[in-house]
């Protein structure tokens, strides 16, 4: 059922690219093609941001189905109740309006999405309820509301599609130079190999930059937790996860950016900086 679902929203999003293409062209004449520098880079703008935005705006349907997110509307137990008055106490200390409050079962972990800072989604496994004290979660959540106040779903996006769009921009220009053969002609296939090519290796580049941006993130995100409830409850948090093999930590990658802690693979590429670092700066401030 994921895959069947990732591969509709994909063909959901290029779908609607290319109906905004369409329309670009139809009724205000701008034809977003390789013809032209500007259209080149109007057209990497689509897709590279037309694709980020897309996917925000689905982020939440996509967070409840994929992670098997379960809202609570009506507590059915102490947990729930005190899990939803802890969110709204924290919330509106932030000055933001309630958010949608859901349980996943998985481990201990936790995260946050949301196309803007008044309809988001504040999510927490079964493993971390199960694992940590009131104090600890109360902590975990801060975080998480944390990465709503500061929109960071937003700037993510955003930053995302600044980097797609250079991406494809950049790729596309070099496979123009180096597909022409010594009369100046465009060999397509030729071209669409070296722009893909080029694509993938960019694309690991920009992915390291904007796991860099995530990483500061978390960082600023553990701050604004000690600023909403007090250092004891990140720290301790923390320190709990810390504890716990990586690899049983593993969120799906559309959502790790915006767990309590991530699944590093490597330094470069990790959504999360190390835990020790991020207990090391919370003993700083």
């Amino acid at each position: 059922m994921a895959i069947i679902m990732l591969i509709v929203m994909n063909l959901a999003v290029m779908a609607s690219l290319y109906l905004v293409l369409f329309i670009l062209g139809a009724f205000f004449g701008i034809h977003l093609d390789n013809g032209s520098t500007m259209g080149l880079l109007l057209m990497a703008g689509v897709f590279g941001f037309g694709g980020s935005f897309i996917s925000l705006l689905l982020s939440k349907w996509m967070a409840k189905r994929s992670m098997g997110v379960e809202i609570i509307d009506t507590p059915r137990n102490e947990m729930e109740e005190w899990l939803l008055m802890s969110i709204s106490k924290l919330s509106a200390k932030a000055g933001l309006k309630m958010p949608e409050v859901g349980i996943f079962e998985g481990a201990p972990n936790a995260f946050a999405t949301g196309w803007n800072k008044n309809d988001a989604l504040v999510a927490v496994s079964t493993g971390l309820l199960e694992m940590m004290d009131t104090k600890e979660i109360e902590g975990v959540l801060a975080h998480e509301i944390s990465h709503i106040k500061h929109g960071d779903m937003v700037t993510m996006t955003l930053m995302q599609g600044v980097l797609n769009t250079f991406v494809i921009f950049i790729s596309r220009m070099l496979a123009d130079i180096l597909a022409k053969d010594r009369d100046g002609n465009t060999n397509t296939f030729t071209y669409m190999a070296i722009s893909f090519g080029l694509e993938m290796v960019f694309s690991l580049f920009s992915t390291a930059i904007l796991m860099w941006f995530s990483r500061y993130r978390e960082f600023k995100a553990d701050e604004g937790a000690v600023r909403l409830d007090g250092k004891e409850g990140i720290y301790y948090a923390l320190a709990k996860l810390g504890q716990i093999p990586k690899d049983q930590l593993a969120m799906p990658n559309d959502m790790k950016a915006f767990g309590i802690v991530g699944f590093v693979l490597s330094s470069i590429f990790a959504s999360h900086p190390p835990i020790e670092d991020r207990l090391k700066h919370i003993e700083n401030l």
